[in-house]
């Protein structure tokens, strides 16, 4: 779980092999580079052919770009971190061999995280690249906020949902990768709107009605229901923000019954 930075050393493999052949090829190019100084300065005096100079300077060429390899060969035997994120879990131990394959640990850029969620067909047209989402993740009350980035430009034909991307900001690293989030995409906002308890609303053949209560009693009141969630029903008309409507024992309520409200919400 600690921390790390680009760049930070996260493992080093046993290279005492290669820095020992680094140095004996550094001392065979040494030698090769003297070789071919004294190979220059006889050519000059014509004492040797072109050919026998080519042949040193090639030998000197040939453990140059061996030295060069052998340097890359020993920068790959350390893996660092190639962004900044959180370490996870270490798989091996000091002492242990392992190859290209071996698992070592995990690495995860938890800064900002990408929530993948579904929407209804239905639903399509209401959501866009740019609209904001709620959510909350399990073992949690606390609601978070995120922001869609993206959006699949067609319906999945097995489960008739569009798929969609949010990104949010895990600054305080509040949120883990993996973990499964309750969402809720806010498909309109409209200013001022009054919402009653989706349990308060009572069907019928005439319409819609709920009861409200009003100097000890419950009174009727037909009202046009619009947007509807889970808990909750948006009320058009019919209804004002100061009314309070009640929720409870309305199978046996008339109008004007007297009633005693024991608690409100």
């Amino acid at each position: 779980g600690s921390k790390v930075k680009k760049g930070d050393l996260l493992v080093k493999v046993d290279d005492s092999e290669l820095q020992a052949q680094l140095l004996k090829t550094q001392y065979q190019k040494k030698l090769a580079e003297e070789k071919e100084f004294r190979q220059r300065m006889l050519l000059e005096k014509e004492a040797i052919s072109r050919q026998e100079y080519d042949i040193a300077r090639t030998e000197l060429n040939t453990l140059e770009a061996e030295i060069q390899l052998i340097k890359a060969r020993i920068d790959k035997t350390e893996i660092r971190a190639p962004f900044d994120g959180v370490i996870g879990l270490r798989y091996v131990s000091e002492g242990s061999y392992i190859s290209p394959a071996t698992k070592i640990s995990t690495l995860q850029n938890i800064d900002t995280l990408k929530i993948e969620f579904a929407i209804p067909e239905k639903y399509m047209k209401l959501v866009n690249v740019g609209d904001k989402i709620n959510f909350k993740v399990q073992g949690s009350d606390k609601v978070y906020s995120a922001v869609i980035y993206a959006v699949d430009p067609k319906i999945d034909p097995t489960t008739r949902t569009l798929q969609a991307r949010a990104i949010f900001p895990n600054k305080n690293y509040e949120i883990l990768p993996g973990a499964f989030a309750e969402i809720e995409v806010i498909l309109e906002e409209i200013p001022d709107a009054i919402l009653i308890p989706a349990e308060a609303l009572i069907p019928s053949a005439e319409g819609s009605k709920v009861f409200v209560y009003s100097d000890g009693k419950a009174f009727e009141r037909k009202v046009e229901p619009g947007i509807r969630t889970e808990r909750f029903v948006e009320i058009k008309s019919g209804l004002r923000s100061k009314d309070t409507v009640l929720t409870t024992g309305l199978l046996q309520l008339k109008s004007g019954f007297k009633v005693r409200i024991t608690q409100f919400e």
